[in-house]
C-alpha cells in the first residue's frame, strides 16, 4: 500500500518500466519477425531480451512522464464512475483502474513509438501517421491489457511489497 508521495514515485517507475520492457520484449519480436517464423514466439532468442531492454529504458521515461500527466488519473476517474470502493471489491476496483489506464496509455504510448520509430527513425510520411498511429494501437491494446493485469501490475505490486513491507 502506497502511503506517501516518495513511495508512489518509485511504485510508479517501477510500473512503467515493467510495462515498457514487456511491450518492447512484444514489439521487438514482431519487429525481429519472430511471431512470422514456424513455431512463432516459441522461437524467440535472449537477442529480443537484449534489445527491447535497450529500447525499454528510454521508453520507461515517457510512460512515468505520460502516466503522471494524465494516464493515472483517467485510470482513476474511470474506476470512480463505474467502482464504489465502500460496496465494490476492491481488488474489482484496482482492476478497473488498471483497465482505464490501459486504456488511456496504450493509445498515448502506440503514438509516441509511431512518432519515434516510424517517423524519425524510419523515414515514413508524416501524412501516414494517423494510419501508422492506428494499426499500431490495433497490434498494441490486446498485450497491453494482458501484460497489464496478468504481469506487470502483479511483479510492480510484489516489488514495492518488498521494498517497502507492510507494518
Amino acid at each position: 500500500m502506497i502511503k506517501t508521495k516518495s513511495q508512489g514515485i518509485i511504485f510508479g517507475i517501477i510500473m512503467s518500466y515493467a510495462m515498457a520492457y514487456g511491450m518492447e520484449v512484444y514489439n521487438m519480436a514482431i519487429k525481429l519477425g519472430v511471431d512470422l517464423q514456424v513455431g512463432g514466439f516459441s522461437t524467440m532468442t535472449n537477442l529480443v531480451f537484449w534489445e527491447a531492454f535497450k529500447e525499454a529504458l528510454y521508453m520507461g521515461l515517457f510512460v512515468f512522464l505520460f502516466s503522471n500527466l494524465w494516464g493515472n488519473r483517467f485510470g482513476a476517474a474511470f474506476a470512480a464512475r463505474h467502482c464504489d470502493p465502500e460496496r465494490d471489491n476492491p481488488y474489482f476496483c484496482q482492476l478497473l483502474r488498471q483497465g482505464g489506464t490501459v486504456a488511456v496509455m496504450c493509445p498515448t504510448m502506440s503514438l509516441v513509438a509511431s512518432i519515434l520509430f516510424n517517423i524519425i527513425l524510419g523515414g515514413a510520411s508524416w501524412v501516414q501517421l494517423p494510419a501508422i498511429w492506428v494499426g499500431t494501437v490495433l497490434k498494441n491494446f490486446p498485450m497491453a491489457f494482458l501484460w497489464n493485469f496478468f504481469a506487470a501490475a502483479p511483479f510492480s505490486h510484489w516489488l514495492f511489497g518488498k521494498l517497502f513491507p507492510a507494518q
